[in-house]
């Protein structure tokens, strides 16, 4: 906390004025590409790489995602960017064309270091030619044998000569476009979406591989894996239920104007209703959100209502709002979110919040109600775009299971 209100005191105060930066003088990113760097545990780099458009307009690349950044400000010889949505946002000072700062989260007290190098566009330096190929379905295991902490997951990769592409599923989403390279026997990834800042590290042998997953610079934990191109995980569609004893969902959320929605509410009657449990600060939900959001704009006259509760790690109800008012505006939803929770993201807190559920095991869940208001579906997670065929699955269904019960 101490290091955090240094860092966030010593960029502002050094900023007094404000200005544009629109003609790329020695105050202004310069027009090209930036190989940006967040250091993380053991001395690691993770690494992203981004190109300034303009001044004020930047793309960040993770293998087939781009994010579009238009939010980026000047004070004297500091830059404020921040991605869309999210709340983190680098801080950082202009070194001649170079930048060095750091990630802030404010919510979380978290402060990553951060650098940027321009005119260079390589993720990550190479220093040999790959012994190892990744391509296909690695079984994976995260803190393997750690009480609580251990969990499955599928690897999916794909690898042309030194480069790498993929991600990871687990029971409850994936981990998004991560990219890198294979280094002899080394595989790197990393990805960075204005949310989370993901390095994963690995020995490569060819049918296992072991090695650690960096989340920002506070969170370390290892994994193994081994080839199975059979592996599926746990259906999606089972891991969260109904307690005995209910059928039904209940609840009342405030909106941002403080009024309260509830499911007995006269919009929701005789409808369809897809209850999106989810968290603005979430990049899985942001996935599903661009998704649903496409889906009730052609489908809110057949029948369909979604309604978002959103837990948020916000400190204050004021700035929760802000975030779920500008992930609305960002997106452009037009159904209702709703403030569930603020100041934790707990799962725990969340379940509390609905007590006839046995856990919220991830964030993003999805709770399908029929017309009669019965609860039909609980689907844990999202799989989103990065992992391609599961992902037009998942739209399949869905869309199936949606038109079943409208026509019921």
């Amino acid at each position: 906390m101490i290091r955090y209100i240094l860092v966030v005191f010593i960029l502002i105060t050094s900023c007094k004025e404000q200005v544009s930066g629109e003609n790329g003088g020695t105050n202004s990113l310069k027009i090209g590409t930036y190989r940006a760097v967040f250091e993380v545990q053991d001395n690691e780099e993770l690494p992203f790489v981004f190109k300034a458009e303009s001044p004020t307009k930047l793309k960040i690349f993770n293998a087939e995602e781009v994010i579009e950044v238009d939010e980026v400000d000047y004070r004297n010889d500091s830059i404020f960017i921040k991605a869309p949505v999210f709340e983190g946002y680098i801080a950082a000072k202009f070194e001649g064309n170079n930048l060095k700062g750091s990630f802030i989260k404010e919510s979380l007290d978290r402060v990553v270091p951060f650098t940027a190098e321009f005119d260079n566009k390589s993720r990550f330096k190479v220093n040999a030619k790959p012994t190892q190929k990744v391509t296909g379905i690695w079984e994976t295991v995260f803190s393997k044998g750690i009480e609580g902490d251990e969990y499955i997951a599928k690897g999916i990769f794909e690898q042309e000569g030194d480069k790498v592409t993929g991600t990871f599923r687990t029971t409850t989403g994936d981990y998004r476009y991560l990219e890198g390279k294979m280094d002899g026997n080394e595989m790197k990834l990393s990805t960075f979406d204005g949310a989370h800042a993901f390095l994963f590290t690995a020995k490569v042998t060819d049918s296992t591989m072991e090695g650690n997953f960096y989340s920002g610079n506070h969170w370390k934990e290892p994994f193994v894996a081994r080839r199975n191109e059979a592996y599926e995980l746990p259906s999606a569609n089972e891991l969260t239920f109904l307690k005995e004893g209910y059928d039904s969902l209940e609840f009342s959320f405030p909106d941002e104007n403080g009024n309260m929605l509830a499911l007995s509410d006269e919009r929701f009657k005789n409808k369809v209703v897809i209850v999106q449990i989810m968290g603005t600060w979430c990049p899985n939900c942001l996935d599903e959100s661009k998704y649903y959001t496409k889906f009730y704009e052609a489908s809110a006259e057949r029948g369909v209502e979604i309604v978002a509760l959103a837990f948020e790690y916000a400190k204050t109800k004021e700035k929760a709002f802000s975030s779920i008012n500008r992930l609305r505006d960002k997106l452009d939803i037009s159904y209702p979110i709703l403030l569930a929770q603020y100041g934790t993201s707990d799962k725990a807190k969340a379940q509390e919040k609905l007590p006839m559920l046995n856990h919220v095991l991830s964030y993003p869940t999805s709770i399908f109600i029929d017309k009669t208001g019965k609860v039909r579906k609980i689907h844990t997670g999202f799989n989103g775009p990065a992992t391609g065929e599961k992902y037009e699955e998942f739209k399949t269904e869905f869309e199936g299971f949606i038109s079943l019960l409208l026509g019921e």
